[in-house]
């Protein structure tokens, strides 16, 4: 016989579940600011991407098991494109994708014995700050939407939106989102709570550019990363470093690459 246990505990174990292992990744931060919606995520692989392209003004951002937001990734490219072909461009919203995702989420996370790892989050840029559009679907399918326009992800989400929330302004120029965004990053995770230091080549930097049209994905790698966070008054205070990374690139790298 097997052992009876009630759907309020089978429930309450998948959540545990999902939490733990997505808490053992790095964070992310999205942010909207005058030059568009901006993606932050520490990653130190450059093969393998937490932040992508969906649609034309449409961006996605992860955090959690690799393989799992992937696959998700794809279907929302498909589904986009096979919903702007068939109708109209225009018809693709981040609203959409984040419904679906959402009913994808919660139909795993009810029947499966384990649901996705995974938190992700879909932005649209608008025409101005008040109309971009950020939604974060947890892993049972539950969607948040941020009119702030502060979202963070993973296991330190709360702190992070706690320590740059009250700082964020909608309409601050884009490399002042970015210095904003690796302080929050490198506010967590330190050993006693100390400030971490990030360098660029441990970060992962995009942009959906409100400026462009069509596609307006578009990111900020090498020397324009570089450049952008050596403009900022607090170098000299931790939050974030021009070097190579050195031992803690190794030490990163040497992690469990699973869950990112």
């Amino acid at each position: 016989m097997q052992f009876y246990a009630s759907p309020e505990q089978i429930m309450r174990d998948r959540a545990e579940y999902a939490r733990k292992n997505i808490a053992r990744g790095r964070n992310a931060v999205v942010l909207t600011c005058a030059d568009g919606v901006l993606f932050v995520t520490e990653n130190v692989s450059t093969a393998l991407h937490k932040v992508s392209e969906i649609y034309d003004r449409i961006g996605f951002a992860a955090v959690g098991r690799y393989n799992e937001f992937e696959n998700l990734r794809r279907a929302g490219v498909r589904m986009a494109d096979l919903n702007g072909f068939s109708y109209d461009r225009r018809d693709v919203t981040g609203r959409m994708l984040a419904n679906a995702y959402a009913q994808t989420l919660g139909a795993i996370f009810t029947d499966q014995t384990k649901p996705f790892e995974v938190e992700i989050c879909v932005a649209e840029v608008g025409t101005t700050p008040a109309d971009d559009e950020l939604y974060k679907i947890t892993y049972d399918g539950t969607v948040h939407d941020f009119p702030s326009g502060v979202l963070a992800m993973g296991g330190n989400a709360d702190a992070i939106v706690e320590n740059i929330g009250a700082d964020h302004q909608p309409d601050e120029p884009l490399a002042t989102a970015l210095r904003l965004a690796v302080r929050g990053l490198g506010s967590v995770g330190g050993e006693g709570g100390a400030p971490r230091t990030l360098p660029p080549n441990q970060l992962e930097v995009a942009v959906l550019d409100r400026a462009r049209t069509g596609r307006t994905f578009r990111r900020i790698t090498g020397a324009a990363l570089t450049a952008m966070l050596e403009q900022a008054p607090e170098a000299a205070q931790g939050g974030y470093s021009s070097g190579k990374g050195g031992d803690a690139a190794d030490s990163a790298a040497n992690g469990d690459n699973s869950n990112t």
